[in-house]
């Protein structure tokens, strides 16, 4: 699983990694549990974890607002403890499925190869797609203090103005059967960026299967902060 540092505090941070006792793959290479205590960040990694490395247009909203920074101090400790064990049942869940620790948040990315995924030009949810979101719906409602960002990519095969309109289509498609699993409209964020920001060459084929993604991101909601706030007793 990929981790996204904060090179400022890499001598902290390194520190606080030789403590770490638990087994799950996303926390031995990412232990933001520590992390959140000594990294007071924006959600810029997170963004980039979700969008790519290019910034261009698309989508329906600023999701930089939405993912908001990282907790620090005892705080980011346990928002960070939850997070870790969440991304641990994502993993057991769903073994095919890419899942990063973030920030104080969790990515998970779904191409052809791990779970979700759609037949060409198609936008619904096919019948091996529903059985992994089954797994992902479970997982959310057992996590209820968390939000939960639906992100919409596809390859450069066919025109802007369609591929737009195509990760728009799956994205909403992913939400909708995550909302009609009984979990709360009001936990989700959509966007959707179309052939806009690729994380893989576009020129090969392995590289446009996985471009053609979504991305699912996981951020603690005001009231995890907000609980983990007083049990450390910060303001």
């Amino acid at each position: 699983m990929k981790t996204y540092i904060n090179k400022i505090a890499l001598v902290g941070l390194i520190s606080l990694l030789m403590m770490s006792v638990t087994n799950c793959k996303a926390v031995k290479n990412s232990n933001n549990k520590q992390k959140g205590a000594v990294i007071g960040a924006t959600g810029g990694a997170l963004l980039g974890a979700i969008i790519g490395n290019n910034i261009g247009k698309g989508g329906n909203g600023e999701l930089g607002a939405v993912i908001g920074g990282v907790i620090g101090g005892g705080a980011g400790i346990l928002i960070g403890n939850k997070m870790d064990k969440q991304a641990q049942r994502i993993e057991e869940e769903i073994p095919g499925a890419q899942v990063e620790r973030v920030d104080d948040g969790i990515v998970i990315t779904f191409d052809e190869n791990s779970g979700v995924y759609f037949d060409t030009a198609k936008f619904n949810v096919n019948s091996a797609s529903q059985t992994t979101l089954n797994k992902l719906a479970g997982v959310f409602a057992e996590y209820a203090d968390t939000n939960i960002l639906v992100v919409g990519h596809t390859d450069s095969v066919g025109s802007d103005d369609n591929n737009m309109t195509l990760s728009k289509n799956r994205a909403y498609s992913v939400t909708n059967y995550l909302t009609n699993k009984g979990l709360s409209n009001g936990r989700f964020t959509t966007n959707w960026y179309g052939e806009s920001q690729p994380m893989h060459d576009n020129t090969t084929a392995d590289g446009r299967a996985k471009n053609r993604r979504v991305n699912v991101a996981i951020v603690p909601n005001q009231t995890m902060i907000d609980n983990a706030q007083k049990q450390s007793g910060q303001n």
